[in-house]
């Protein structure tokens, strides 16, 4: 799942912390439910790549 953090969109750098830091705001269910779970992908990942959404959204 760490892999795909690059090409998320919610994939950002914090100046406060000088690291990139996944930007979801979630609530502290959510968060043990992500942890606690064996998701194959992140629930919570959005691409990046501007063409990708648009090819999609067009069919």
């Amino acid at each position: 799942m760490s892999g795909m953090c690059e090409s998320c969109n919610n994939y950002v750098y914090d100046e406060d912390d000088e690291a990139y830091v996944c930007d979801v705001d979630i609530d502290e269910d959510d968060m043990v439910r992500l942890f606690s779970s064996h998701y194959k992908e992140c629930p919570f990942y959005r691409s990046d790549n501007e063409y990708a959404v648009v090819k999609h959204q067009a069919f």
